[in-house]
């Protein structure tokens, strides 16, 4: 039985060299990207590629993240990769022929919420950071396009993504870890979701036949305690010193004074000592998706 095929933008990158392998037993793939190694060697923030086959689904992964912009010239490139290289690759498509199925990596920023707990697909996308609006703007954009042309759309808002060698977060929080620069606020029980990344790869073929928005993360939602204990573990460190809340509360108000520069200050610390947990029920209702266990797997090299 031939396989059917997928346009995956964004192959190259962390999560990409994640779910490539998973998807390439299923799928023909073909690939847009930075890299010579990519079908199509296009930087989709600047050009439209011309595509010169059909694609059963288009795997939409490529974007920035993990980026703190400092400039209006720095803001704008979320706007550039994020949102107007998400129509130059639908121009593309419009050019040569029209998807079956496209899937969209978006993010969990597009809420806008730094701590809550279970929120669903039905909160309001409030975010309104330069990464958050340039993704809530190419959701918009893709629901347009695809209801114009017949194409089903899948959403993905993951949370915090593990996989081998990771970015963002996580990356740092291994960074710090292996540095010794790493420490505790309070007792680490604060819950985060979080997610394996090969879940993504698993849940393509049912999503490209169903479509939806959707969560994803792991059922269980670790502590920092408890995913510091696995990397400390896994890189043979010792366990993190523990910083009482009181001390990192007098040392985030004195970031508020000095500025961005400091690595600490009030709107951090919430981050770190307030829950932020996200619904996984409609992906595993709709979808029988099953998401792995993020401590029982996740491995760091």
């Amino acid at each position: 039985m031939q396989k059917k095929n997928i346009l995956f933008t964004g192959a190259s990158g962390f999560l990409g060299n994640c779910i490539y392998p998973i998807l390439s037993e299923r799928y023909d793939i073909e690939t847009i990207g930075l890299s010579y190694k990519d079908t199509y060697n296009v930087n989709l923030a600047q050009e439209t590629p011309s595509i010169f086959k059909s694609y059963n689904i288009v795997l939409h992964a490529a974007g920035k993240a993990h980026f703190i912009p400092k400039t209006e010239i720095e803001k704008q490139l979320f706007f550039d990769v994020n949102l107007q290289g998400t129509k130059n690759l639908c121009l593309a498509l419009e050019k040569s022929e029209i998807p079956k199925a496209f899937i969209y990596i978006s993010t969990v920023s597009v809420y806008g919420i730094d701590f809550g707990e279970n929120i669903s697909e039905e909160h309001p996308l409030s975010g309104n950071t330069p990464y958050a609006l340039s993704k809530i703007q190419a959701e918009y954009f893709l629901e347009e396009w695809c209801a114009k042309h017949n194409v089903i759309l899948g959403i993905i808002r993951p949370s915090l993504i593990a996989g081998k060698n990771p970015t963002g977060n996580l990356g740092a929080m291994i960074k710090g870890i292996q540095s010794g620069r790493y420490f505790r606020i309070g007792d680490g029980k604060t819950k985060k979701s979080i997610l394996m990344a090969e879940d993504i790869a698993v849940i393509i073929p049912k999503l490209a036949e169903v479509g939806g928005i959707y969560n994803l993360n792991d059922n269980y939602n670790p502590s920092f305690a408890e995913l510091e204990l696995l990397i400390a573990n896994q890189l043979q460190k010792k366990l993190p010193v523990s910083i009482p809340y009181w001390c990192a509360k007098s040392i985030a108000l004195f970031g508020d004074i000095i500025g961005n520069k400091f690595p600490l200050n009030s709107i951090k610390l919430d981050k770190i000592v307030k829950p932020l947990t996200f619904s996984n029920e409609k992906a595993k209702i709709k979808l029988n998706w099953q998401p792995m266990d993020v401590l029982n797997n996740f491995k760091i090299f």
